[in-house]
């Protein structure tokens, strides 16, 4: 029988990541969205503590963005392993603050793309590295496929040119992994991803972004021009496979959107709370035992959220489930994404509007959170991308028969 309790043996990291995002990260939610691009401080401290747990083995999946599948194929029991621990343990950091979560240190969105192909070799190089991820680029959004930044070969080096905007940390990482073609002929085939670390000659962060929400992340744009970078730091095989396609760069995504889903999960089960307390200090009822048309419409709308908040948790749990043992997840992890990304921003605004002037205004939490969750919706791939590959697997037709 399938058991919706969190496992035994990640209770104690929920717990842990319940009460850094409680006692940290909520208390400065505030402070750092109105301080945009000042560096949060108090997260150094949070960051040491995480290495000294990572090191005494007491935190699996502590390393929420870092995830790898296990490839010991001989081993055939289920697991509950550290994509599943990283997906309850990063909702508990977004219900404190999201934009506080994504800075954290040695935790960006490149160490996923890391974990997801590197070799050995490259994994332990880069151990301890803090990643952000450039994939958007000014031409390029959703469609990662028509990326234009190229790298070519010189040496024992791979040369770098292009632009990429949005770059998640792109400022405080250590390093930054780069999308970029080999062959522009090639299509999609010739797409890898490049770890550029910080201070490397041609790497230039060109400004950071003003944006609606997530303001204590720091966003850049990143130009690469005629970029050195050993060819050693191309991750996973150089080697371009037409057969394969474009499924070794795309394999980073299925680690990274239930990460974002959960994210979105986080902050809308944070705007849940406090909405259900402040329609009960008005004196609305929520009743589980009584049909949602026999109560108020209120009451109604709270039922209807946290019906689609469940949906969308239970997908995301699926998706880093199957990642744990060794299951092609490509499909479930849109899905969470897609879903996870929708109702995450359909509950925050929701909660503004049943909380009225409250909602609005900057006495509690609600508006930052509406404001944060719209990006959960849009990165790693937007709302109309994540449908239109479900609808590719389900219907097994390929990019150029549904576009």
């Amino acid at each position: 029988m399938i058991n919706l309790e969190t496992p035994k043996k990640h209770k104690a990291l929920v717990g842990q990541a319940h009460q850094v995002a409680m006692n940290l990260l909520r208390p400065n939610s505030r402070k750092y969205d109105k301080a945009e691009h000042e560096y949060p401080v108090e997260l150094d401290m949070l960051a040491a503590m995480i290495d000294g747990l990572s090191e005494s083995g007491a935190s699996e999946g502590a390393g929420a963005t870092g995830v790898r599948r296990s490839e010991d194929s001989a081993d055939k029991s289920v697991k509950n392993g550290a994509n599943l621990a990283s997906v309850l343990s990063i909702q508990e950091m977004c219900w404190g603050d999201v934009g506080l979560t994504l800075s954290m240190p040695r935790q960006g969105l490149g160490n996923s793309a890391i974990a997801s192909v590197a070799n050995e070799e490259q994994l332990e190089k880069f151990k301890g590295v803090w990643a952000g991820m450039a994939i958007t680029e000014p031409g390029c959004g959703s469609d990662s496929a028509n990326i234009q930044t190229t790298a070519v070969l010189d040496g024992d080096e791979y040369v770098i040119n292009g632009e990429k905007i949005y770059v998640t940390a792109g400022d405080r990482a250590d390093a930054i992994v780069v999308w970029a073609t080999l062959d522009k002929e090639l299509g999609r085939a010739a797409i890898k991803s490049f770890v550029v670390e910080k201070g490397t000659p041609g790497m230039t962060v060109e400004r950071l972004e003003k944006k609606l929400g997530i303001k204590a992340s720091d966003t850049a744009t990143i130009v690469f021009e005629n970029c050195r970078v050993p060819k050693e730091n191309l991750l996973g095989s150089p080697d371009i496979d037409p057969k394969q396609g474009f499924a070794g760069a795309m394999a980073t995504f299925d680690n990274t959107r239930p990460l974002v889903a959960s994210m979105a999960l986080g902050v809308s089960r944070a705007a849940l709370e406090l909405t259900r307390d402040l329609l009960e200090q008005a004196g609305v009822e929520i009743d589980y035992d009584k049909p949602a048309l026999n109560q108020s419409a209120a009451a109604a709308a709270y039922l209807q959220m946290e019906a689609d908040w469940e949906a969308a948790d239970l997908l995301t749990l699926q998706a880093a489930w199957m990642a744990d043992n060794r299951k092609a997840n490509s499909t479930e992890a849109s899905m969470a994404k897609a879903k996870a990304g929708r109702v995450g921003t359909d509950i925050t605004l929701r909660c503004v509007e049943l909380a009225g002037t409250v909602g609005y205004s900057e006495q509690d939490l609600l508006e930052k959170w509406a404001r944060d969750s719209k990006i959960l919706d849009i990165f790693e791939g937007t709302q109309q991308i994540q449908q239109l590959i479900v609808a590719r697997r389900i219907l097994g037709k390929s990019s150029a028969e549904l576009k």
